[in-house]
């Protein structure tokens, strides 16, 4: 998984917090309906939950909204159309 991957290139995190990373990582996908783990933007929500958590967020509701926030709780508009 594509939040495994980058965790793993951090080494920064206890366990029970990247349990807890990949639980909303999960979430947020399924809130999304992004099922393809191919598609670009599975990494930047990766990457903006290990941003995150980074800053200090630790709780798991606050994190997912946070996310979700991030992309406005949904898909970005592509600029191709």
């Amino acid at each position: 998984m594509v939040l495994y991957r980058l965790l793993n290139a951090q080494g920064v995190f206890q366990p029970e917090q990247v349990a807890m990373m990949g639980d909303v990582f999960e979430d947020v996908l399924k809130t999304l309906g992004l099922v393809d783990r191919q598609d670009p933007l599975v990494d930047m929500i990766a990457r903006k939950i290990i941003e995150l958590a980074q800053t200090g967020v630790r709780d798991r509701v606050r994190l997912m909204q946070m996310t979700l926030e991030a992309f406005n709780g949904k898909p970005p508009q592509s600029s191709a159309a």
